[in-house]
Formats: C-alpha cells, structure tokens, sequence
C-alpha cells in the first residue's frame, strides 16, 4: 500500500519517474564502481536503488547514460536520505547533484517536462 504525503512540498524542481542505468562509488574513501538503476530524476538530484547503505552527506561519484544524451554523464551526488526497502540488500537512496553542468542542467529539466506531459 502506497502512503500518500501530506506535508509540505520541499522538492524545488519535479520529479519523474525514470529507468536508466548508473555506475556509482563513495569519493570518501575511494571505493569501485557498482551498477544500478534509477527510479526517478529531477533537475536537482535522483532516486536510486542500492545494494548498500549509504550515510547522510556521503558523496558518490556517479556516471550516468540518460537516454536523451549521446555522450555519458560525469557528476558528483550528495547523499540526502538512504532507506532499507530488503533488509540487508535493497535501498533507496535519494542524491542531490552536486557539480550539474548547466547544459545537462537544462536538458534534464526538458527530459523531466517531457515525461511528466505524457504521464
């Protein structure tokens, strides 16, 4: 059963839901890069799934292949929230871009508009 929110809205950009695959590492200390797939995306940050808990304020060092640009995707991600979705195996992590360029920036923001008016 899905819980519908009732507070306040903090989200500043929208939110679509989104599937495309991310290679992703901790910067402190330096881990390898696993893969995994995002749920959701906005011009501010992503949502994905994890095989590990991450700490609040971790930064992640992630490359992303978003279907509307060619080339992939360099950025750093600070940990806003990680919750346990399977003990011990599956997580929700939500990230907050850190270093976006603002062209990728802006094509996000269209990408996000485009899914969000076919919904």
């Amino acid at each position: 059963m899905s819980e519908e929110f009732k507070g306040k809205e903090r989200r500043v950009f929208p939110r679509a839901s989104a599937n495309f695959i991310i290679s992703y590492r901790m910067t402190d200390p330096p881990s390898d890069y696993d893969l995994s797939q995002s749920k959701n995306v906005s011009q501010g940050g992503i949502l994905l799934t994890t095989n590990q808990y991450f700490e609040k304020d971790s930064f992640l060092a992630m490359t992303i292949r978003f279907p509307f640009v060619t080339k992939r995707i360099d950025v750093t991600g600070k940990v806003v929230g990680c919750k346990e979705v399977v003990k011990s195996i599956i997580y929700e992590t939500h990230v907050q871009f850190i270093d976006l360029d603002m062209t990728i920036f802006e094509e996000i923001g269209r990408f996000v508009n485009q899914l969000l008016d076919h919904k």
